[in-house]
């Protein structure tokens, strides 16, 4: 199962070289960081970026949000360094870029292992190439300390040839084998980023397209993209009155056949859902304090 329906509802990447984003960090309402030492970091930063991550991740200055890092892929001249750094450091988690096989997944869990990473510091998978779909089952599956895949979109579309289009139904396929993998071996799954942090109706489209594919939350490159991510991949007031009136239904018609609420069947499906629509309202306001 998913590791207590912790909130991912939004997960931001930070770019470990700003120093005022990470002091800011503390400030932002979101349910996750990545403090990121890949993409956003030029090369000749890596190593200051490196130590600022480290030493943010292990500040404890971040509340009950959770924070990552996010290293540099294993392909790279950073990525030994980074894993170490990070391992030390104690994250919650640590992403790591372009994964796309089980044996991937191995050798980077027994590199924390040789690292002493913690028992606590899971690790995430970045899914965001062909092999990758075509393998993510395989990849979710390959070890219990791997905990979530994480969509990454602008690659995948780039592997693909693939346009940036709304409804991304040229991302589709891929998006289905990833979410399928997540459910199959009881991974989270969290989708892509959003390129244009100023279209924010387009940005809420595709928030809208990702809740009700199934994803768990949304990855962001803006803190203003928050607030959007947060609000839909939240039970709305009507999901959780409904969930509530599942149960009360279930539990007045113990042993009396047929159950219904509203009108509608009630089986046992849809109170698992319930039950699980009535946890994630919970651990939301948990970590909302």
């Amino acid at each position: 199962m998913i590791d207590a329906f912790r909130p991912r509802r939004s997960v931001l990447y930070m770019p470990a070289s700003n120093e005022r984003a990470l002091e800011k960090a503390p400030s932002i309402p979101c349910d996750g960081l990545i403090l990121d030492l890949e993409d956003a970091v030029a090369p000749d930063a890596k190593a200051a970026a490196r130590q600022s991550a480290c030493a943010a991740a292990a500040s404890g200055e971040y509340g009950a949000r959770e924070v990552t890092i996010r290293v540099n892929g294993a392909d790279t001249s950073w990525h030994r360094d980074d894993l170490a750094a990070a391992c030390a450091a104690g994250p919650d988690a640590i992403v790591v870029p372009k994964v796309s096989s089980a044996d991937a997944v191995l050798a980077l869990v027994d590199a924390m292992a040789g690292y002493d990473a913690p028992d606590h510091t899971k690790l995430w998978a970045m899914v965001e190439t062909p092999a990758a779909m075509l393998h993510a089952e395989e990849i979710a599956a390959a070890s219990e300390r791997l905990t979530v895949l994480v969509m990454g979109t602008n690659d995948l579309a780039k592997e693909l040839y693939a346009a940036h289009v709304p409804g991304r139904h040229p991302l589709l396929p891929g998006l289905g084998l990833a979410l399928l993998a997540a459910r199959a071996t009881g991974k989270a799954v969290l989708d892509g980023v959003y390129n244009d942090v100023h279209d924010a109706e387009g940005f809420l489209a595709e928030c809208r397209q990702g809740r009700e594919m199934g994803f768990d939350g949304k990855t962001l490159i803006h803190p203003g993209q928050v607030d959007g991510a947060n609000t839909t991949y939240a039970p709305s007031e009507q999901e959780i009155e409904d969930a509530e009136g599942v149960l009360r239904a279930w539990e007045d018609g113990r042993g009396s056949g047929v159950v219904t609420y509203q009108g509608r069947m009630v089986e046992n499906l849809h109170v698992e859902s319930a039950r699980r629509t009535l946890a994630i309202h919970e651990a939301i306001a948990a970590l909302q304090g």
